[in-house]
């Protein structure tokens, strides 16, 4: 488990991203859960995920509309399959509106980058 934590601040909101290696949705659930052991990742207003797993495409938005998507879509465009990459966000109190999708993104680019350079090593 990889886990970035102060990766965006924005409006009070804080963003956090996570991953690895995951098969099914069940064991994304598993990862999600396993991840809010951790006190500051279970008082998280969302903890949205998506998995390009071999039996097709899954998320869960978690309450934050449209992130699930934009993972899968970027784990598509990465062509990243059993991977599950979760983007945690403690909301602050203002309305991001279309920042908080670009927020996901960084988050997610910010994970693939950590990502390449671990494994370089």
């Amino acid at each position: 488990m990889l886990v970035l934590e102060g990766v965006i601040r924005d409006r009070g909101s804080k963003y956090a991203v996570s991953g690895g290696p995951c098969r099914s949705g069940s064991e994304a659930k598993a990862f999600v859960a396993d991840l809010k052991r951790r006190k500051k990742f279970a008082k998280a207003t969302h903890n949205s995920w998506g998995l390009l797993a071999d039996n097709g495409p899954l998320k869960d938005d978690d309450g934050e509309s449209g992130a699930g998507a934009v993972i899968l879509r970027m784990l598509e465009q990465a062509n990243l399959r059993n991977h599950v990459v979760v983007v945690t966000r403690w909301y602050g109190g203002k309305h991001l509106g279309g920042d908080r999708f670009r927020h996901v993104q960084n988050c997610v680019r910010t994970y693939f980058d950590r990502m390449t350079a671990e494994d370089a090593r």
